[in-house]
């Protein structure tokens, strides 16, 4: 069994949007994590979905859910207190409904430019090498800077990454590997690539687009607007 792991718990405060959490902010009447779970609906290798969701919007989401259509949602938690939380919530729920080797693809609301190829890449990364980390190449250069005013060394770029989502792997290594980090720092465990690296695992990168973008800002959502804009002129015009 493939179960995607939606993560809309945050309440988006870089958003500066004070009416809803910026994962159900809406682009053409339809809310940004309807955009994220159409994707995994329609992909026919994706068995069941589960959404860890911000406190106080569970019936919200609910509606939504029905409303548009998406039949594979299994389960709406309600959030933990930050991330790490969030995670153990759902990964206890899928306790209950997994088997070891069954593959959990962790990913978040407002990813929702994510492909079929990428999910399709990520489970096969997991049948392969027993994980996958969906990223991309740095293409800028990177700085060292602990005072934050003054360079102290740079990075060759040609061996940097940038982690994206989906991060993908069997239900017991995810399992087992957030069960440690309860006891690790948050700066650790907020990410679980970072999380399974200091646990010492090694991971498989799986390429993805740059438009694989996460909403954070303002900016971030009119750059999703010029992209889907610009999808749908080349379905029309099939390019």
């Amino acid at each position: 069994m493939n179960i995607a792991l939606v993560f809309a718990g945050g309440t988006g405060q870089r958003m500066r949007n004070s009416a809803k959490p910026k994962q159900f902010l809406e682009l053409y009447h339809k809310p940004i994590i309807i955009y994220t779970l159409e994707v995994f609906e329609q992909n026919p290798n994706v068995d069941k979905i589960v959404i860890p969701c911000v406190a106080g919007w569970e019936g919200y989401l609910a509606k939504l859910v029905e409303k548009f259509g998406i039949t594979k949602v299994d389960k709406i938690l309600t959030g933990g207190k930050d991330t790490q939380e969030s995670k153990m919530k759902a990964l206890n729920y899928l306790k209950g409904i997994c088997k070891d080797n069954d593959i959990v693809m962790l990913h978040d609301a407002v990813r929702p430019l994510i492909t079929e190829k990428v999910i399709n890449d990520n489970i096969q990364s997991v049948k392969e090498f027993g994980n996958g980390i969906t990223a991309v190449p740095f293409t800028e250069t990177g700085i060292i800077s602990e005072d934050k005013e003054y360079t102290e060394k740079t990075i060759i770029r040609n061996t940097l990454y940038i982690a994206k989502a989906p991060q993908s792997f069997y239900f017991k290594d995810v399992y087992e590997a957030h069960l440690a980090g309860e006891s690790m720092p948050y700066t650790i465990t907020i990410d679980t690539c970072s999380l399974m690296t200091e646990l010492g695992k090694k991971l498989h990168l799986v390429p993805c687009e740059t438009t694989n973008i996460k909403i954070t800002t303002p900016e971030d959502y009119y750059i999703f607007k010029a992209l889907v804009d610009l999808r749908e002129s080349q379905e029309i015009f099939g390019l």
